[in-house]
């Protein structure tokens, strides 16, 4: 969605980002699974390697056996992985579903006819919308199949009608594009890949980026009415202090002020001053929250992955051998002096042996 209250030089800026934020996430998913276990789906890799048992001086099937266990190693933070994501996700599945089971006072918007002309302008029934008193958060959208809209009894007093109406188009947003379900199957991809800590950093992009667009939905009609109310609502203080709410405030919603932005309101963070800015019309600064240790971090990683896989998909002798062959003879030597193969101690073809660590307990 087009933001047309933004200057051309800030919304190519803002695309740009974008489309570099999810080609990072493609790109991470991409470049750290598909080494661990490609080449156990295609033969194609195996037919690249077979024979090339040397490279330059050095033996592969030395260095496939140094770097086997690191190989095994990602398979292990895989399925590692894999078994945390579905208990963090089905912890904050539950952790969800009893925080709004004990909302206190919770009732549908239907008992509240001050909010039929702000729902009704942002699109949304009044059985999306529920009203619950003392929320630590004054407006967010919780629920992964059927997404709902929670606010604060209080909040139609403190806030205009178009303000009122500008945080309801904000949360409608989330409701359609089902934001809740959408971070919550990104969350499970950063913890899948919890050894790239780079991913949760982009993972973290995104969801700065989908508190963007809503506000671009939302400031459509009147941008600075927006600005106002998210303003105002930095100013946030909760004063039910319930941990259940509480708790339910800690990634798993998306809300139009979230806690980081309201601790933050004294001195604006960098996601809060960019909202503001840009709902005024300024051109704002576009951050990323990557930085230069995680991106080596992840650089080093991937070199792993790939390293590793590539090397083990060369088949060990008794596989990769056709009649004839040569190779290398190191009598019982140790892997590491088998690794770098002297030219004089390849065998000719008619006394081709096999790496002696091929048959290595």
């Amino acid at each position: 969605m087009t933001a047309s209250f933004l200057a051309p030089p800030m919304r190519d800026r803002e695309q740009r980002h974008r489309r570099l934020v999810l080609g990072g996430v493609g790109a991470l998913v991409l470049l750290s699974l598909s080494p661990i276990f490609g080449h156990h789906l295609s033969a194609r890799v195996d037919a690249v390697v077979i024979g090339q048992d040397h490279l330059w001086g050095m033996c592969l099937i030395a260095l496939h056996l140094l770097v086997a266990p690191i190989h095994t190693l990602f398979h292990a933070l895989l399925v590692a992985g894999v078994a945390y994501a579905i208990w963090d996700r089905g912890r904050a599945w539950l952790r969800v579903r009893r925080a709004l089971a004990w909302l206190p006072g919770s009732e549908t918007a239907e008992s509240h006819p001050g909010l039929d002309i702000s729902i009704r302008r942002a699109g949304l029934t009044a059985s999306q919308v529920r009203v619950v008193d003392g929320l630590p958060n004054p407006a967010f959208t919780a629920g992964f199949l059927r997404p709902t809209v929670f606010i604060c009894r209080t909040l139609p007093e403190m806030l205009s009608t178009e303000e009122l109406t500008a945080v309801l188009q904000h949360e409608a947003r989330h409701v359609r594009r089902r934001d809740p379900l959408r971070l919550s199957l990104l969350r499970f991809l950063g913890c899948t890949l919890f050894w790239i800590p780079a991913f949760r950093r982009l993972a973290a992009d995104v969801a700065d980026e989908t508190e963007i667009a809503a506000d671009d939905a939302a400031a459509r009609d009147n941008p600075l009415a927006l600005a106002s109310a998210i303003l105002a609502l930095a100013q946030w203080r909760d004063t039910s202090r319930r941990s259940s709410s509480t708790r339910l405030m800690t990634g798993d919603v998306t809300g139009l002020v979230s806690a980081s932005d309201r601790r933050a309101a004294g001195a604006f963070d960098t996601l809060l001053e960019r909202r503001i800015r840009r709902l005024a019309g300024e051109s704002a600064p576009v951050a990323t929250r990557l930085t230069r240790r995680s991106l080596l971090g992840a650089a080093l990683t991937l070199g792993l992955v790939w390293g590793s896989g590539v090397i083990v998909a060369h088949p060990m002798p008794g596989m990769a051998h056709s009649a004839g062959e040569a190779h290398c003879e190191h009598g019982k030597a140790s892997v590491w002096s088998h690794l770098f193969c002297l030219r004089d101690a390849v065998r000719s073809a008619s006394g081709a042996v096999e790496c002696p660590h091929g048959h290595s307990g």
